[in-house]
């Protein structure tokens, strides 16, 4: 099956970004504030959305895209229910990739306050946006969203999962995606229906990719490097010459997300070193942080599954968790979520290679579009809870406090599957 013909075609991406800081009140600030009240057509930002920053209390990353060249683009902002703003211009960040031109424009707010409401829009000379709301967060309890691949060959699911999971999920305050967002990385009608399943939730809070395998594949099915999806995702900077933001990480409350890469198969003959790199970068990364909790979100997963009819499949750890693992148990890493093999499995807490209480504790996430795999899978000697059979779509749920954190399974309707605690005393 052709895999571009499955939904109507269009412009697909966008982006922005462009570094900004509060005005003084003055001549700045009354110019800006006058020029707002002139603007009386309605601008049309497409895909609109928010992108997480290394400190998401103090920054955000906005990105948007337009049908037309925009002049003068800029983010306004101001604190929720004032009427002083503060404007950001625009940075161009135009791209084409699958024969398309994509007029991409991004802006980065600086200097926020922590626990903070804000309204930003989208303006040029002429034109703005409807407001949308920002909130940046302090040390206290949130939760988050967490959803496994999206690949799909009709994102309609992808859509109602989405949309459904923000519904049921109203204080969610940011939204992680597990990889493999698209089935074809170079597809630019599937990256325009995945934005269309995450429309009215990307604008309102910030937005976590990790990068997939299928992200870096052309029409031909062949590998290539992920062109598109570094485009879209203005991620923080990681201090790579290579594989600058294949991985990052960013802090959101007392938590220390670390965003690793497992494509290094697929990078290793255009660019070679990424597992490598990563290794001693994970180590520099994670001793700097001083945040309570430790996460890492990974594509691929850390264990290999029997496959039903294939006796020369063994039972064991992937490449990533022979890697990463011992890694993970030196760092004291609190939780892993990975994806990639679309069912969701709970292994609870592994150490050196065994269940052991004093390891981090795994989560494999699940699927999020329609690619299942019914029946593959022999279920695991580690697995805890595995998702009922045979398996459709999930989103995950995690809730964080100064004493635990509770990561929770929904099926689409809500109805929940799965529960785990992770304690830790308070610092």
């Amino acid at each position: 099956m052709n895999r571009r013909t499955f939904i109507a075609g269009g412009l697909g991406a966008l982006a922005l970004f462009a570094g900004g800081i509060f005005f003084a009140k003055g001549s700045l600030y009354r110019k800006a504030a006058n020029r707002v009240h002139s603007l009386t057509e309605d601008l049309d930002a497409r895909f609109l959305r928010q992108m997480v920053t290394a400190d998401a209390s103090r920054s955000r990353t906005i990105m948007w895209q337009a049908e037309e060249i925009l002049t003068k683009p800029a983010i306004e902002y101001r604190l929720k229910g004032q009427e002083e703003v503060q404007r950001v211009p625009a940075q161009e960040d135009f791209f084409t990739d699958d024969g398309v031109k994509n007029h991409q424009y991004l802006a980065e707010l600086q200097e926020l306050q922590s626990d903070t409401d804000y309204e930003y829009r989208v303006v040029t000379d002429v034109a703005a946006s409807d407001w949308h709301t920002l909130h940046t967060p302090g040390t206290g309890s949130f939760e988050c969203l967490i959803f496994p691949d999206s690949q799909s060959s009709d994102y309609s699911d992808w859509e109602a999962l989405a949309q459904n999971a923000a519904r049921y999920s109203p204080k969610a305050a940011f939204f992680i995606n597990m990889g493999d967002i698209v089935d074809n990385g170079e597809d630019h009608t599937q990256w325009q229906s995945w934005f269309y399943g995450v429309e009215g939730i990307m604008d309102r809070m910030p937005f976590s990719p990790v990068m997939g395998n299928h992200e870096t594949y052309d029409q031909n099915w062949q590998v290539r490097l992920p062109e598109a999806y570094l485009k879209y995702f203005v991620v923080p900077e990681n201090g790579s010459r290579d594989f600058s933001r294949y991985y990052y990480s960013f802090d959101y409350g007392d938590v220390h997300f670390i965003v690793l890469n497992s494509q290094w198969d697929e990078t290793e003959d255009f660019k070679p070193g990424l597992m490598e790199e990563q290794l001693n970068w994970l180590r520099e990364d994670a001793g700097k942080s001083r945040k309570k909790w430790n996460i890492v979100l990974v594509h691929k997963d850390v264990l290999q599954y029997r496959i039903h009819n294939r006796p020369e499949r063994q039972e064991g750890f992937s490449d990533v968790g022979r890697n990463f693992m011992p890694l993970f148990d030196e760092l004291g890493i609190d939780l892993v979520f990975t994806a990639h093999l679309h069912t969701y499995r709970n292994r609870g807490h592994i150490k050196d290679f065994r269940r052991d209480g004093r390891g981090p504790l795994y989560i494999l996430t699940g699927v999020a579009g329609n690619v299942r795999y019914p029946g593959l899978w022999v279920d695991h000697h580690l697995d805890e809870v595995v998702a009922p059979q045979p398996e459709t779509d999930n989103y995950l749920v995690m809730q964080v406090t100064a004493q635990e954190i509770t990561v929770k399974c929904f099926l689409p309707d809500g109805q929940e599957i799965d529960r785990v605690t992770v304690t830790k005393d308070a610092v």
